[in-house]
């Protein structure tokens, strides 16, 4: 694979991460997180691997794209599954699987592998109302299914919640939630799935109800996994990262413009380091 950079890799780092900003510190601090998740994963064999902005960093950048806030990782469906059970059990004072089981507020269909203290300020009305706000690694899962099915569980799913963040009062917003998603879990998404096995083209999406239902995965881009060298550590990788890339990101070793950069920061605090307040 061509990783071949045209930009200054130092320039780009002193414009949004040097050392010693709130951001590079707290990068540095997912990287602790994330060694602490990897050996969750590796001691009970679940399969996993660095995904979105985090793999596009380490192709790109050999670790964290300077401006990105989080990681990702993502794993099929039937290890999400099995982790998710270690995860809930899991007896730690420093962490905690963030996931609808955990927060009545929480509407995502994947978990997050979060600090219990903590609050990064992030974009969004949601926010305010969730349990646990420090930072955190999110965990993906993608399943076989064609794009269809994987956009229209999004729409119906995100669409139904969307009303539940306007809501004040929280034993209404907390119940409309779990109804919705009794409804849109427990009933929708079992019809689509079956559904789902209608795909010649045997793609791969992010599971439904989750979004970015464009990114398109192979199980021949995937497997067997290798490594990458992520912040001088070697993590699980896709086999073919170039193809990976291209089917979520196109053209990914080109840079985003300015714009686009600022809007993908989740956290006010680096916006306001990054382009002042």
């Amino acid at each position: 694979m061509d990783t071949e950079c045209t930009f200054d890799q130092s320039a780009l780092r002193q414009r949004y991460n040097p050392d010693g900003s709130v951001l590079r510190c707290d990068q540095l601090e997912l990287l602790n997180m994330l060694r602490s998740l990897a050996k969750i994963c590796d001691d009970n064999g679940i399969r996993w691997w660095l995904s979105s902005g985090t793999l596009l960093g380490a192709a790109r950048h050999k670790g964290f794209i300077p401006w990105d806030d989080d990681v990702d990782i993502v794993m099929m469906r039937k290890d999400y599954l099995r982790l998710q059970k270690i995860l809930r059990k899991m007896q730690s004072s420093e962490y905690v699987f963030h996931s609808m089981h955990t927060d009545p507020d929480y509407v995502n269909v994947f978990g997050k592998f979060r600090k219990r203290e903590g609050r990064v300020r992030l974009v969004g009305k949601r926010y305010k109302h969730l349990k646990y706000q420090g930072q955190f690694i999110d965990i993906f899962l993608i399943e076989r299914t064609p794009y269809w099915v994987a956009r229209a569980a999004y729409v119906i799913y995100m669409n139904a919640q969307y009303i539940t963040v306007y809501i004040k009062c929280n034993w209404l917003r907390r119940t409309l939630i779990r109804l919705i998603e009794g409804l849109c879990l427990g009933i929708i998404n079992p019809v689509l799935r079956l559904l789902g096995l209608i795909n010649p083209k045997r793609e791969y999406h992010y599971t439904l109800g989750m979004g970015w239902a464009r990114s398109t995965f192979f199980k021949r881009d995937i497997f067997p996994l290798k490594t990458i060298e992520f912040e001088g550590e070697m993590f699980p990788a896709p086999k073919d990262v170039d193809a990976y890339l291209r089917n979520v990101y196109g053209d990914w070793r080109k840079l985003p413009d300015e714009e686009s950069i600022r809007r993908s920061i989740h956290s006010t605090e680096y916006i306001d380091e990054i382009y002042g307040k």
